[in-house]
């Protein structure tokens, strides 16, 4: 038994010590041409980037702007919007993403396809879409009204477009999640008579936690980041609708480039925090996948 462990061992080491070699294989030309693409693609996108905070810092816009009611209001407006728009996401999204993940039926792929739609439609259809379903004339418009409810050019109607474009980042990631957790671990749960629910809470959420956590932090981003939609559903009124992206249209167009340059940095740092985020939550998500599978394997 003591000589089979070496030997059982020893592949794994002759394994993982191939991995840096592999990784310098490629000749010298090979290896320019990487370098040179990867620095001409990093210019190019961080140029534009790095030109809003060298125009925006330095000159002192983004302090001035800051006292700008319009940058208030429209920072405000948008926080408690996607606030909204990330609970409706997950309340709604999370038990599709388990439908998708978990059963096969007639019609998946048709729910499939219309989940993942919103993701490739050009924003101004997304919002045409809107109005035409819930518009004064759309379909479901006279019903509405006979409620006395009116949806375009409200807060709602932002809340509502941010919510059709956001809500199939969350329903993507949580159905790869879901995908991951080991049924198995389920039925085991199953067995010592745990119910559905309970299952679901503590297995099958904890397990997919950090697709979960990825899915909301996207959704959450492209929601701050909603224009097409919410212009053409909701309109543009400040303190109303006026969300930031919709504020940097209108400051770009009077001139005012202070408040533009200050909505723009606050914009370009989020965003970028999210996605800084993102990739930790998915490292993370491959370490706790990792802890959970070799002990079990």
């Amino acid at each position: 038994m003591r000589e089979t462990l070496p030997a059982a061992a020893a592949p794994v080491e002759r394994d993982d010590a191939l991995r840096p070699a592999s990784r310098l294989s490629l000749f010298p030309p090979a290896r320019a041409a990487l370098i040179v693409a990867s620095l001409a693609l990093l210019v190019f996108l961080g140029l534009p980037i790095a030109a809003i905070f060298i125009r925006g810092v330095p000159s002192g816009a983004l302090s001035r702007a800051l006292d700008d009611p319009i940058v208030h209001q429209a920072l405000t407006l948008s926080l408690i919007t996607t606030s909204v728009t990330l609970l409706a996401s997950i309340s709604v999204g999370t038990p599709v993403a388990y439908l998708l993940a978990r059963y096969r039926f007639r019609g998946h792929q048709l729910l499939d396809t219309l989940v993942d739609l919103p993701m490739v439609l050009p924003p101004a259809v997304a919002g045409v879409a809107l109005l035409m379903a819930f518009g004064r004339r759309g379909v479901a418009g006279p019903f509405l009204s006979g409620l006395g409810i009116e949806i375009p050019f409200t807060t709602l109607a932002v809340i509502l477009a941010q919510t059709f474009v956001a809500a199939p980042f969350f329903v993507r990631s949580a159905r790869a999640g879901f995908e991951s957790v080991d049924s198995g671990l389920e039925e085991i749960a199953a067995t010592l008579g745990a119910s559905r629910l309970t299952i679901f809470r503590t297995v099958t959420v904890p397990l997919a936690l950090p697709a979960l956590l990825g899915g909301a932090v996207m959704a959450w981003a492209r929601a701050l980041g909603e224009f097409g939609a919410t212009l053409m559903f909701a309109g543009n009124f400040a303190g109303r609708t006026q969300t930031m992206p919709l504020a940097i249209y209108e400051t770009l167009e009077s001139g005012r480039l202070d408040s533009t340059l200050a909505l723009s940095i606050i914009l370009v740092v989020v965003s970028f925090s999210v996605l800084l985020l993102f990739k930790l939550l998915v490292r993370h998500g491959g370490g706790v996948a990792a802890t959970e599978v070799r002990p079990r394997a």
